[in-house]
């Protein structure tokens, strides 16, 4: 089912709209008047809306959207306090290896936010994207890991939480 151009621009209207609210942290009729024209002005002017191909448009995404900050918070702080730990204590076995992750999101917005959501956690690092596979290079890898367990340590989390959202 395509979308038409109109719902598109729409939807890309709004979540700009959202962002500029969110970034001014401010529900004054001069910020909001200025939200709504700059968001419609960049709407207009972006060539491709199809990165919003992906969105599930379902009652229940915003508080997806919300679960998946909260949960890449607070894996980004378990990963900088793991990171920090190997620095400070040199005697802890660094591991590092490539190894190769699945995911069953369908569409290009949400492996492209699954793979930066593994690439911002420190400790790992998305080398490439080929169909539903992911190669990642993880510091803490085992000898010999299976995809199915580097799959639920590295991406389920985040996997589960945008699949709530995205496609």
């Amino acid at each position: 089912m395509q979308k038409s151009p109109l719902r598109s621009w729409l939807l890309l209207s709004t979540a700009l709209f959202i962002l500029w609210l969110l970034l001014t942290a401010s529900l004054s009729a001069d910020e909001i008047i200025t939200g709504i024209l700059v968001a419609v002005v960049a709407a207009v002017a972006t060539p491709r809306l199809a990165v919003f191909s992906g969105f599930r448009l379902v009652p229940s995404a915003p508080l997806a959207i919300l679960r998946y900050l909260f949960n890449f918070s607070l894996a980004l702080i378990k990963a900088n306090f793991d990171m920090a730990r190997r620095v400070l204590t040199p005697s802890l076995p660094l591991k590092p290896a490539v190894v190769e992750i699945q995911t069953s999101l369908q569409s290009e917005l949400g492996k492209l936010l699954l793979a930066n959501s593994i690439t911002l956690t420190p400790g790992t690092l998305t080398i490439d994207v080929i169909g539903d596979r992911m190669l990642i290079h993880w510091i803490d890898a085992q000898p010999g890991e299976d995809i199915m367990h580097a799959t639920r340590e590295i991406a389920a989390g985040f996997e589960r939480d945008i699949k709530g959202f995205l496609k």
